[in-house]
């Protein structure tokens, strides 16, 4: 009778403890304090980009090799506004249009300009950001002008507008590469005489070599700087309005002092 008493109180004791370590479900009770799981079925959103173009997007050595700037800034700003989750691809940038074809990311933003030639490839969204290209060289034989450089051995990023606009300069050897930094390394070993970069990344470039200078090039037409998605992709409509929003809150504004300020 005692064993079986015995047996009794312990059946007894370890239901209600069953009882205290759960809710009435039947389920564990949640951690008030646990950091929440994030969902299993959130939409997710691959972005392609060259991350070698400071202050659009580059590497933070300081953070973890994570990639930072203007264009991921905003990129971030509208998956949130848009309920998706962002991961972030590194590729050359002469191989982001392919990416885009083959689908391997659903959008790209890497300070990437409308061309005729990429409008065939794939859809635009509205113009976010809009600059100029410059003429990087070394301070001692600055250059002001594409035509002083008609003769000489120039640098552009491989895949990108500003091979274009070297394309007149037929006496001129053109030396295409695929990251800016390969190309600022080229130019302070003089093995070109310049770089055709766009203007917020030769700032940062001689803001941290003090031995070149830059030079906008004259022009009617602007650098329009906008997404590109699969052609057919129906995100474009939803970017162009947060886009839009960013615009009309102050919020792109603030990036832009963040960033170019």
């Amino acid at each position: 009778m005692k064993k079986a008493r015995l047996i009794t109180i312990l059946l007894a004791a370890l239901f209600t403890l069953a009882g205290c370590s759960g809710n009435n479900n039947g389920t564990p009770a949640s951690d008030s304090n646990a950091k929440p799981e994030p969902s299993a079925d959130k939409k997710v959103l691959i972005l392609g980009t060259s991350p070698d173009y400071p202050p659009y997007e580059n590497v933070d050595a300081k953070n973890n090799g994570e990639i930072v700037g203007f264009d991921i800034d905003i990129a971030k700003a509208v998956a949130e506004k848009l309920g998706y989750e962002l991961k972030i691809q590194s590729m050359d940038f002469n191989g982001l249009i392919a990416a885009l074809q083959s689908k391997r990311v659903d959008l790209v933003m890497s300070g990437m300009s409308i061309t005729e030639e990429r409008q065939k490839s794939v859809d635009f969204s509205d113009v976010y950001f809009v600059a100029k290209n410059t003429i990087v060289s070394k301070s001692d034989t600055a250059y002001k002008t594409l035509d002083e450089l008609k003769t000489k051995k120039i640098g552009v990023q491989l895949g990108s507008t500003q091979e274009q606009a070297v394309a007149d300069l037929k006496e001129a050897q053109i030396k295409k590469l695929n990251r800016i930094p390969d190309l600022i390394q080229e130019l302070k070993s003089n093995r070109i005489d310049a770089a055709i970069i766009e203007d917020a990344v030769s700032k940062g470039y001689v803001k941290s070599n003090p031995d070149l200078t830059f030079q906008a090039i004259e022009s009617d037409e602007e650098e329009g700087y906008a997404v590109a998605f699969p052609k057919g992709s129906a995100l474009v409509s939803d970017f162009n309005k947060a886009l839009k929003e960013l615009t009309d809150n102050g919020k792109k504004d603030e990036f832009i002092k963040k960033w170019f300020e």
